[in-house]
Protein backbone atom coordinates (compact mmCIF):
# COMPACT_ATOMS: atom_id res chain seq x y z
CA UNK A 1 0.00 0.00 0.00
CA UNK A 2 0.98 3.30 -0.68
CA UNK A 3 0.57 6.25 0.67
CA UNK A 4 0.01 7.60 4.41
CA UNK A 5 -1.10 5.12 6.47
CA UNK A 6 -4.33 7.13 7.73
CA UNK A 7 -5.30 7.69 3.98
CA UNK A 8 -8.07 4.86 3.44
CA UNK A 9 -9.93 4.64 6.32
CA UNK A 10 -10.17 8.42 6.39
CA UNK A 11 -11.10 7.86 2.62
CA UNK A 12 -13.71 5.61 3.57
CA UNK A 13 -15.32 8.34 5.76
CA UNK A 14 -13.38 7.19 9.12
CA UNK A 15 -12.23 10.32 11.17
CA UNK A 16 -8.23 10.14 12.37
CA UNK A 17 -9.77 9.38 15.60
CA UNK A 18 -11.62 6.99 14.94
CA UNK A 19 -8.56 5.14 12.85
CA UNK A 20 -5.91 5.62 16.55
CA UNK A 21 -8.59 3.90 18.19
CA UNK A 22 -8.90 1.45 16.18
CA UNK A 23 -5.95 0.69 15.84
CA UNK A 24 -5.00 0.84 19.82
CA UNK A 25 -7.77 -1.46 20.25
CA UNK A 26 -6.56 -4.11 17.86
CA UNK A 27 -3.31 -4.03 20.12
CA UNK A 28 -5.55 -4.97 23.03
CA UNK A 29 -4.95 -1.65 25.03
CA UNK A 30 -7.12 -0.44 27.15
CA UNK A 31 -8.58 3.05 25.71
CA UNK A 32 -10.84 5.49 27.17
CA UNK A 33 -11.65 8.58 25.26
CA UNK A 34 -12.22 11.88 26.60
CA UNK A 35 -15.10 14.20 24.88
CA UNK A 36 -17.76 16.25 25.85
CA UNK A 37 -19.64 16.35 22.55
CA UNK A 38 -22.33 13.92 21.73
CA UNK A 39 -21.06 13.80 18.31
CA UNK A 40 -17.98 12.82 18.95
CA UNK A 41 -18.83 10.44 22.07
CA UNK A 42 -21.32 8.51 19.52
CA UNK A 43 -17.96 8.30 16.98
CA UNK A 44 -15.74 6.75 19.71
CA UNK A 45 -18.01 3.93 19.72
CA UNK A 46 -18.66 3.73 16.15
CA UNK A 47 -15.15 1.86 15.68
CA UNK A 48 -16.22 -2.14 15.71
CA UNK A 49 -17.70 -2.36 12.57
CA UNK A 50 -14.19 -1.91 10.60
CA UNK A 51 -10.86 -3.44 10.87
CA UNK A 52 -7.42 -2.05 9.65
CA UNK A 53 -5.58 -4.24 7.74
CA UNK A 54 -1.76 -5.74 9.19
CA UNK A 55 -0.34 -3.05 6.60
CA UNK A 56 -1.82 -0.59 7.76
CA UNK A 57 -1.04 -1.51 11.53
CA UNK A 58 2.45 -1.75 10.95
CA UNK A 59 2.33 1.35 8.81
CA UNK A 60 0.75 3.20 11.96
CA UNK A 61 3.18 1.42 14.18
CA UNK A 62 6.20 3.14 11.98
CA UNK A 63 5.18 6.18 12.32
CA UNK A 64 6.23 6.34 16.17
CA UNK A 65 9.97 7.21 16.11
CA UNK A 66 10.63 7.13 19.53
CA UNK A 67 11.55 11.43 19.82
CA UNK A 68 9.01 13.35 20.80
CA UNK A 69 8.46 16.47 18.58
CA UNK A 70 7.89 18.62 21.22
CA UNK A 71 10.66 18.05 23.97
CA UNK A 72 12.22 15.28 25.63
CA UNK A 73 11.20 14.81 28.96
CA UNK A 74 14.05 12.58 29.77
CA UNK A 75 16.65 15.77 29.40
CA UNK A 76 17.93 17.26 32.65
CA UNK A 77 18.06 21.01 30.81
CA UNK A 78 14.25 20.64 29.61
CA UNK A 79 13.06 18.94 33.09
CA UNK A 80 15.21 22.17 34.85
CA UNK A 81 13.28 24.55 32.09
CA UNK A 82 9.97 23.03 32.53
CA UNK A 83 10.41 22.81 36.38
CA UNK A 84 11.34 26.67 36.54
CA UNK A 85 8.45 28.19 34.92
CA UNK A 86 6.60 30.60 37.06
CA UNK A 87 3.06 31.25 36.11
CA UNK A 88 2.68 34.05 38.64
CA UNK A 89 5.54 36.96 39.84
Amino acid sequence: MTGHPFRAPTEKGRPIAQVVLRWLLQRDVVVIPKSIRADRMAENFDVFDFELTDDQMSRIAALDTGASQFFDHRDPAVVSRLGNIRLTD
